[in-house]
């Protein structure tokens, strides 16, 4: 699949689903606010339970840009932590390196922060990690290799040109943009995760 053509399905998954995941996506959902395709303008049909929470299952997956398989384990790891399960869910999601290097602004989009991940660009406390679902703890750092620090897309995301299409950092997360650095402070609160999702639809998906 070319570029083009992963753009154009990200645009189509963001009308589809209702929401933007990414800058792009976000321009064309301002100007065309409903699903594609001849019937996108009609109002949506009532649906099933089941379909509402399999729509936002899908929403959810989409935004961190996991699969299936991915999201069905950490349900089930959520599930036997304490607490409630959805708000696990939510906090184990957002641990991921990708999620957090995607948050510190050194990427545009999940996936290129998921494949700056793959590349070997990313640095956890001084050590190559090349597996996006990694789970940075609180007090690991996370930065871009320093030789990878020259390459065109580093140099820009260090001068904040992706600032103006992500959300603010959020609170649990130091961030040296300059120096492409940025420090998990502590676990994120669930109120603080810039995500759109009703966590308990996907959690009794799930459980159903």
């Amino acid at each position: 699949m070319t570029k083009v053509q992963r753009a154009r399905r990200q645009v189509r998954l963001s009308r589809s689903l209702g929401i933007a995941l990414t800058p792009k996506a976000q321009r064309i959902f301002e100007k065309r606010p409903y699903g594609p395709g001849e019937h996108g303008r009609d109002r949506r049909r009532a649906e099933s339970d089941y379909a509402v929470r399999l729509r936002e299952k899908q929403r959810l997956r989409a935004q961190y840009g996991i699969s299936e398989k991915q999201m069905r384990a950490i349900y089930e790891k959520s599930r036997r932590e304490a607490g409630q399960t959805g708000n696990a869910m939510l906090v184990n999601l957002e641990s991921r390196l990708d999620a957090l290097v995607l948050r510190a602004g050194f990427a545009r989009t999940s996936a290129q922060a998921r494949q700056f991940v793959v590349h070997r660009h990313i640095l956890v406390d001084g050590n190559i990690v090349d597996r996006p679902s990694y789970h940075v703890k609180p007090g690991q750092t996370i930065q871009v290799k320093p030789k990878s620090q020259t390459m065109e897309p580093f140099q820009a995301a260090a001068e904040g040109v992706h600032r103006d299409v992500l959300p603010a950092v959020p609170g649990y997360l130091d961030v040296n943009l300059a120096a492409l650095k940025a420090t998990l402070t502590r676990k994120p609160e669930v109120e603080e995760i810039p995500v759109t999702v009703n966590i308990q639809y996907v959690v009794e998906h799930y459980s159903r």
